[in-house]
């Protein structure tokens, strides 16, 4: 299951650094990569796996760099795509962007990183935040070697001891973002939730926090083994569950509680998504008139959520011929703006209560005749953001905070919905 070598080439295929774990394999096999990846793109394979002579490539593309991993075992791909990712994440906290140039002025500082992150080709330290308490970008000119934190031999590698703060708490946001496509009759063609729970824990000493969500939910492992929570056809099937790496799935297997020890600072729990038919919560309506020389738009705007929510910042963008000039707008709410590089314009109401419904008109010259069929019809898009509402239904039932000193902590949870893909067709 271990990676032999990483490599991290230029869009030529030339090495421009790489590390060797277990020396299990020829070096010069590299050269033969970039071939590969040329006759596979050829024949229309764009997979991030490639077999030859025996040796697997896994690799990714960031900027203008491939980071590829070498060997002759039975590879965990999953695992080494995670590790090749991570060490993206890692390399851009480092040095802000991680393309070619950086990596030739970081030469030491990423040999440093390659020693740490990976031990005899099994992953080992990923968290940036801690690989930054003992590996500093001059690294390589330290005197003598600071000694690592614990949390790099500790089971908690996520995790520093000893940090302490005046007032402890922790700050949780469910944020869903709604994909749709809908067609201009109102029927919904596609539609899906991506949720992600994010957290920043301003905690002291080396807490274990216990998150329960609604009995609602009920998690594809859950399905699985035969439990069943909550009530019937109440459930939510919340699909591609990705869990941090500080959350104790044998725990949550058996309780169906998410239990952990935090990272300091900013870090993302766990995200899901969930296929299931939504309901519009911005609804558009846009009725197109062609005259000679001139078309004009007529405008609806409906907000299909509850009335005590508010959906902020909203955008509804709407395409027009790319030769379109001399806009007019007209309208009793936000305002209206022609954007003639996205050949849209933008209708923007900053606050926009549920159960509403606004028109605009739009009015623009057409110096030329353009055929439909040759432009198409790009469909409407929105923006929006919609605090304390969850589209998926799934709610925080407690945040319990555990420290072996018994502070006192403050929770904080809120929710957003926001746009993903938001799309409608236009008639």
């Amino acid at each position: 299951m271990a990676t032999s070598a990483v490599f991290i080439l230029d869009l030529k295929g030339n090495v421009i650094i790489s590390r060797n774990y277990r020396g299990d394999i020829e070096m010069s096999v590299i050269e033969k990569f970039m071939p590969l990846v040329v006759e596979k793109e050829d024949e229309g394979v764009h997979a991030p796996i490639i077999t030859h002579d025996g040796v697997s490539y896994v690799f990714i593309k960031h900027m203008n760099v491939y980071l590829v991993s070498i060997s002759k075992k039975n590879t965990n791909v999953a695992l080494v795509l995670s590790y090749l990712y991570k060490a993206v994440e890692v390399f851009c906290e480092y040095f802000k962007d991680l393309e070619e140039e950086s990596v030739r002025d970081n030469f030491v500082c990423i040999f440093e990183l390659f020693d740490e992150m990976m031990d005899f080709g099994y992953p080992q330290t990923t968290e940036s935040k801690i690989l930054q308490e003992f590996i500093t970008e001059k690294g390589n000119q330290l005197e003598m070697a600071p000694r690592p934190p614990m949390a790099v031999t500790n089971a908690v590698s996520w995790r520093s001891e000893g940090i302490k703060y005046r007032k402890n708490e922790v700050f949780l946001d469910v944020i869903e973002s709604v994909n749709m496509l809908a067609n201009a009759s109102g029927t919904v063609l596609r539609s899906e939730i991506v949720g992600s729970i994010r957290m920043r824990v301003v905690l002291s000493g080396m807490p274990e926090l216990r998150l329960g969500l609604n009995d609602k939910v009920i998690f594809q492992q859950a399905g699985q083994n035969g439990r069943r929570t909550g009530g019937a056809g109440k459930g939510v099937e919340l699909e591609d569950v990705k869990f941090h790496q500080c959350v104790r799935l044998s725990r949550f297997d058996a309780e169906r509680t998410i239990s952990f020890i935090p990272p300091d600072g900013e870090f993302e729990l766990m995200s899901y998504r969930l296929t299931t038919q939504v309901k519009p919560l911005i609804w558009v309506e846009a009725v197109v008139e062609k005259y000679r020389g001139r078309v004009e738009y007529m405008v609806k705007a409906k907000s299909q959520f509850k009335r005590q929510s508010i959906a902020n910042h909203v955008e509804v963008i709407i395409p027009v011929p790319s030769d379109a000039d001399s806009p007019k707008f007209k309208t009793s709410v936000g305002s209206v703006k022609y954007v003639p590089e996205l050949n849209s314009f933008v209708w923007t109401i900053r606050s926009f209560p549920g159960g509403r419904e606004y028109l605009m008109r739009a009015h623009f010259s057409l110096p030329s005749i353009h055929s439909e069929e040759v432009e198409g019809k790009p469909p409407i898009s929105v923006k929006f953001e919609i605090p304390y509402y969850t589209t998926s239904g799934l709610q925080v039932r407690y945040l319990k905070i555990i420290e072996k000193s018994g502070y006192q902590a403050l929770p904080w949870v809120r929710y957003v919905t926001q746009n993903g893909d938001y799309q409608m067709r236009m008639q």
